[in-house]
């Protein structure tokens, strides 16, 4: 299946998004704590598929986001967030956010959503 990089500020977070990819059979090549961190290791790995907090220190999902699409302007992005705003959401599809997981989340919306975007 996909290979995968997960980014979330938070651990729990990062270990349940985890756990839901790996039961669905994919890979999780890595994991970060923020933004600048995501931008990083996914230059490295290059997964098929990022996952992305939208709210991290250091650097934020979104301006994370618009550097990978830089880079590589064929990149999978989920963005993960609670943040339901509007606004939000907008400038995340302007980044280049290919899809959406809103925290909580169970198992079958994440597989539902990265199955969606790894068919697009």
């Amino acid at each position: 299946m996909a290979r995968i990089l997960v980014c979330d500020d938070s651990m729990f977070m990062r270990m349940i998004l985890k756990k839901a990819l790996v039961e669905n059979g994919h890979e999780v090549v890595d994991e970060a704590g923020d933004g600048s961190q995501a931008v990083q290791l996914h230059r490295q790995h290059k997964p098929d598929l990022t996952t992305m907090d939208i709210t991290m220190p250091v650097m934020d999902g979104i301006e994370a986001v618009k550097i990978i699409r830089d880079e590589d302007p064929t990149a999978r992005i989920i963005m993960v967030t609670a943040i339901g705003q509007k606004a939000i959401i907008t400038d995340a599809i302007k980044a280049g956010a290919s899809g959406f997981i809103v925290k909580p989340f169970d198992h079958s919306q994440i597989k539902e959503v990265v199955k969606r975007v790894l068919a697009d």
